[in-house]
C-alpha cells in the first residue's frame, strides 16, 4: 500500500533559511518502498532526512497528484530558481501562521476550545502538508 510522508533535512532548513526561503522547508512524497531506504537515499544532495509524518493513502494517489494538490494552497520552492535543489520536486516552504491557521480551525470545527499560545511542532507541520495533499 502506498504512503503519503513527509521529511525534513536539518542541512536543508539551514541552506534555505541562509538563502531566504525560511527554515521551515519540508519534502513531501508518496511512495511503496520501505521509509529507511528512502530517507537513507536523500533528495537533493543534502544530509540528514528525517521522517517528520507518514500516512497510508488511498491506491489512487500518486507523487505527483499530491504535489499538485499541495501546491495549490503552499508555496512550492521552484528547483529551477535553485541549482542547489538539482530539479527536486515536492519541496514546500511552510509558514508556522498557515499551520496555526490549520490547527485553531481544526478544534473550531471539531468543538474543543483549548485557549492559549500555540506552539507548532515538525509533526504539526506534517499533518498540515499531508491534510492538504490528500484534499
Amino acid at each position: 500500500m502506498a504512503a503519503i510522508f513527509v521529511a525534513r533535512s536539518a542541512e536543508l532548513s539551514r541552506w534555505a533559511s541562509d538563502v531566504g526561503l525560511s527554515k521551515h522547508v519540508y519534502k513531501l512524497g508518496v511512495t511503496e518502498a520501505p521509509m529507511k531506504e528512502i530517507l537513507a537515499a536523500g533528495w537533493a544532495g543534502f544530509a540528514g532526512w528525517t521522517l517528520v509524518k507518514k500516512q497510508d493513502c488511498a491506491p489512487g494517489i500518486d507523487n505527483d497528484g499530491a504535489i499538485a494538490r499541495l501546491a495549490a494552497r503552499v508555496k512550492r520552492i521552484d528547483p529551477a530558481l535553485y541549482p542547489r535543489l538539482r530539479g527536486e520536486t515536492g519541496v514546500f516552504k511552510v509558514t508556522p501562521a498557515q499551520v496555526e491557521n490549520h490547527i485553531v480551525l481544526t478544534r473550531a470545527l471539531a468543538g474543543t476550545e483549548e485557549s492559549g499560545e500555540l506552539k507548532v511542532k515538525h509533526p504539526d507541520f506534517g499533518d498540515f502538508l499531508i491534510h492538504n495533499a490528500l484534499r
